[in-house]
């Protein structure tokens, strides 16, 4: 078993901490997944995040810009229109999603839970 003494346990990765500061944010992951396949305008990625408020939506969506990993594109219209759409880093975690949703197939199918021969 791995040594876990008082200075390993201080040591958090700091890029790990990085990811989870952001997508460890309610929502988050389930935004950039939406937008993985292309631009989506704002009121159709609310209705496809059942549960979201807008004000919540539009937070997260802030946030994703100023980490660089999303744009917002404002069509003049009319009707006036915006749509957000993922940058060159923010369609990079496209492997990553896929990854958990593998992962989250296998350990998490039962109704969100591990099933009991994976809790070993």
């Amino acid at each position: 078993m791995a040594d876990h003494g008082e200075a390993t346990c201080r040591q958090v990765d700091g890029r790990m901490a990085r990811v989870f500061e952001l997508f460890g944010k309610r929502w988050t992951g389930l935004i950039v997944a939406t937008l993985m396949p292309g631009p989506v305008h704002f009121a159709d990625l609310r209705r496809a995040i059942p549960g979201i408020s807008e004000r919540m939506l539009s937070d997260r969506l802030v946030e994703l810009a100023g980490a660089g990993l999303v744009v917002r594109e404002v069509d003049a219209g009319p009707p006036l229109r915006v749509a957000y759409r993922l940058t060159e880093a923010g369609r990079a975690m496209e492997p990553a999603l896929k990854e958990l949703g593998r992962w989250a197939e296998t350990y998490l199918a039962d109704g969100g839970r591990c099933p009991e021969r994976f809790r070993k």
